[in-house]
């Protein structure tokens, strides 16, 4: 065990564990960064943010649908 006197950082985790921590933080940074990037290519796939020269083609069934439903209300 260590004793209070080598707790002299800011933190006051020992350098072991510091290093520690560091590879845990670095580990779990990686793996969130590679689920955000899988995630924004998937979104990108469905719809990407920047529209071809036609729009976003998938919005132009919505329209029809919409005005489908809008005449079941009224």
């Amino acid at each position: 065990m260590t004793n209070d006197n080598d707790r002299s950082s800011l933190s006051g985790l020992t350098e072991t564990e510091a290093k520690e921590f560091h590879a845990l933080f670095v580990t779990n940074f990686i793996g969130f960064t590679v689920i955000a990037i899988i995630a924004h290519f998937l979104v990108w796939n469905w719809r990407p943010w920047i529209p071809g020269p036609k729009g976003y083609a998938l919005l132009e069934g919505v329209s029809t649908a919409v005005a489908g439903l809008t005449t079941l209300f009224s």
